[in-house]
């Protein structure tokens, strides 16, 4: 039973544990069907955003190739998996339109952030500089297996694929990021929506989003499978596709958001 769940969340004593609803493994296709809906009643708003990110996937992979460090293109597309909540505040805001009955409006899912501008910005900025280093480590595994080798694209995928080395660094690749994805997740997961939706800081959104994916580690397992495969997709199909897939997992969020973290009751914070 779930209220005998979440009573047993709260006597774990984690922070903010008894914020937490507990959430079935089927719940997140039920986010998605939602977050669905979500596009369909503000498609343009939710399409443009998109299209945003899209002409930053398209620049930044433009200014690798030309400044010589193609090979870190794939570390790139695996980082925005890292930030990918920072892209989607927008979507929030206009998916808690929808849900109070408001017209959404691109100019307001933009200035979003505006709710709470300390500590969103302050995540945004933490969620990058996390992009930063994670590039930082792919650059200094890559330096470590492939120390002497100058590649070309083909060059670089025979080596990586059909040597020793190459399997070694995928490997070792593999293990750094999937670890700093599950990092980038926990802590990603709600705090955003948190910090649009209530007046909290920084710390207190961080720690419910982590304290809720672990106390909800099934499901929220299947909704990082869920965000892996459309947000890959995306990418896939030349980052166009994140103009699509971005925007359901954003609606989508809320809608996570909205079944895992409890209302605050009154003259609570």
């Amino acid at each position: 039973m779930p209220d005998d769940t979440e009573a047993d969340f709260a006597r774990t004593g984690l922070p903010y544990a008894d914020r937490i609803r507990a959430v079935g493994t089927e719940e997140p296709f039920r986010w998605l069907a939602a977050g669905w809906r979500d596009f369909r009643t503000a498609p343009s708003a939710s399409i443009a955003i998109g299209l945003i990110v899209v002409l930053a996937g398209f620049l930044l992979t433009a200014g690798l190739a030309l400044a010589g460090y193609f090979y870190l293109t794939a570390p790139l597309i695996v980082g925005f998996l890292l930030v990918g909540p920072s892209l989607t505040v927008g979507y929030y805001a206009i998916s808690r339109d929808v849900e109070a009955g408001r017209p959404p409006a691109l100019a307001a899912a933009l200035s979003a952030w505006k709710a709470n501008p300390g500590p969103i910005l302050c995540l945004g900025l933490a969620l990058v500089a996390f992009l930063v280093l994670w590039m930082r480590f792919a650059a200094l595994i890559f330096a470590i297996f492939f120390p002497y080798a100058m590649l070309d694209v083909q060059a670089l995928v025979n080596a990586t694929l059909f040597t020793t080395e190459g399997i070694a660094f995928l490997g070792v690749g593999t293990l750094v990021g999937g670890v700093m994805a599950s990092i980038a997740f926990a802590a990603g997961a709600f705090s955003l929506p948190l910090l649009l939706d209530r007046k909290v800081g920084l710390l207190e959104a961080l720690v419910t989003s982590v304290v809720a994916v672990v106390l909800n580690a099934k499901a929220m397992a299947v909704w990082a499978a869920l965000v892996v495969v459309f947000t890959g997709a995306g990418l896939l199909a030349g980052y166009i596709g994140l103009a699509i897939t971005l925007p359901l997992l954003g609606h989508a969020t809320w809608h996570a958001y909205r079944a895992t973290i409890r209302m605050p009751q009154p003259g609570q914070g």
